[in-house]
């Protein structure tokens, strides 16, 4: 399904009533409801870029068209809509959605990373720019986190030239948090404490797509990105603490509450399992940068993110 509102006869864009868009969108975005796909869309349109915003709802996208960017209602499973909306697109952002009441999520995210790749080949779209994750050199034992080692199996050989960006645990993560911390100073997580890890703000690896998406470099590359330092749970507690002005003490909950927890959340057995399964990974040191890639450090930190969490 599709709406450029739509799509015209020759496959050009159209916005509603405001007549013909050029086909020539020099930028598509997918995820831009999101938090990487904001910065990704918001960056290109500072810099001055033609944007096309990729979503679901068009309630969604009025804010976009404020903002002067083109909005595509469509399903990245629809690969003839997608296939239209990407052709003679110089780069073009993507990200595996979640679908978390699928009861066999790897085959249900295998099939929709088979419809972006399928798009990108029959459109010839120049630059491809595809969040993953750390860990994603792993062929098994990383639970969730398969998710984006299939995405990246299926969706280079599609692509002219494509920029991987391998995240680490995102910083914005702990905002599942903030109620809890609010009401009884404690923070509760699933990772180990007092054991550093690599995290990374949402808004850093927005930027750092959207710079691999105005410098392109040919054939495939793999950046690996984490924030300004690695963080312990007990240094979000203190940044926690810092911002709120009061006690805020970290309690570790066993992984064998992952799966009724993540259950109560109307997630699917399977989803929640992988949840599980991806935790013990990071906690057991599995999921660690490859180190064969370009290394990067964002400059958002910790205390920046749980500033912008609480004043949400």
């Amino acid at each position: 399904m599709l709406e450029m509102r739509s799509c015209n006869k020759t496959g050009a864009l159209t916005n509603g009533g405001l007549g013909v868009i050029s086909k020539l969108t020099m930028f598509v975005v997918a995820g831009a409801t999101g938090n990487t796909g904001q910065v990704v869309a918001e960056s290109l349109l500072a810099q001055g870029k033609q944007v096309t915003v990729l979503v679901r709802d068009a309630s969604k996208g009025e804010s976009w068209h404020a903002k002067g960017a083109t909005v595509a209602v469509a399903s990245l499973e629809d690969v003839e809509a997608l296939t239209a909306i990407l052709s003679g697109a110089e780069g073009a952002y993507f990200l595996t959605p979640p679908n978390n009441r699928a009861s066999d999520y790897l085959p249900d995210r295998a099939r929709l990373s088979r419809g972006i790749a399928n798009a990108v080949a029959k459109s010839g779209v120049q630059n491809v720019v595809l969040l993953s994750s750390i860990g994603a050199d792993r062929t098994d034992g990383i639970g969730l986190l398969m998710v984006n080692r299939n995405a990246e199996a299926i969706i280079t050989p599609a692509a002219q030239n494509i920029t991987i960006l391998r995240a680490a645990y995102f910083l914005e993560n702990w905002g599942a948090s903030v109620r809890a911390v609010r009401e009884t100073g404690v923070l509760y997580t699933f990772l180990t404490p007092r054991r550093r890890i690599p995290m990374v703000s949402a808004i850093d690896i927005g930027k750092l797509a959207a710079e691999s998406l105005l410098k392109p470099k040919p054939g495939k590359r793999t950046l690996e990105l984490s924030g300004p330092q690695e963080y312990e749970p007990e240094d979000i507690a203190q940044a926690f603490e810092a911002e709120l002005g009061k006690p805020v003490t970290v309690q570790a909950r066993p992984l064998e509450s992952v799966q009724p927890m993540f259950a109560g959340f109307g997630f699917s057995a399977d989803v929640a399992s992988l949840y599980r399964d991806m935790y013990e990974a990071v906690n057991s040191g599995l999921v660690a940068w490859e180190g064969s890639g370009e290394s990067h450090r964002g400059t958002v930190t910790g205390r920046d993110v749980v500033k912008r969490l609480l004043a949400r």
